[in-house]
């Protein structure tokens, strides 16, 4: 799964989220070895009790990955650097939108990746670029759990 991108490795990603990236990396590829809805189970129990991420917490997970990892940083690491970001980002107790889907534009491709405010995050192509085929939004027990004092 992936769309064309340059490979870019983020400069200036503080360690202890490229130590946090690490950590995750070897949970997010055996993750990417799984079936699709064995992924999907996987994430939905992750994702339990995390409140909704910022665009910020997510870019950030996701540079941290492409930082640590050159494979995810690549075009063709799209499932594990989404997983990863994803991972990392429940590490820190938040937690994005996870999808896998197709381009909406020829020719067809398909890809995974997280978004926020369903906003594809770190993508650099328009909301409406991709169709989400799968989902694992955030658990709305999170977001209640995250307002009482």
């Amino acid at each position: 799964m992936s769309t064309p991108s340059a490979l870019v490795r983020p400069d200036g990603v503080p360690l202890a989220h490229r130590l946090g990236a690490h950590a995750v990396l070897p949970m997010a590829r055996l993750l990417a070895r799984l079936p699709p809805q064995h992924i999907t189970a996987v994430l939905a129990v992750f994702r339990r009790r995390a409140v909704a991420a910022t665009p910020g917490q997510a870019q950030a997970a996701r540079d941290a990955v492409c930082a640590a990892s050159l494979r995810c940083a690549g075009p063709q690491g799209c499932l594990p650097r989404s997983l990863g970001t994803a991972l990392l980002c429940r590490l820190w107790g938040v937690w994005p939108t996870w999808c896998t889907g197709v381009r909406t534009v020829p020719p067809f491709a398909a890809h995974a990746w997280v978004e926020v405010d369903e906003r594809p995050v770190g993508e650099g192509v328009p909301d409406d670029y991709f169709s989400r085929l799968l989902v694992v939004a955030p658990d709305r027990a999170g977001a209640a759990v995250q307002d009482t004092p």
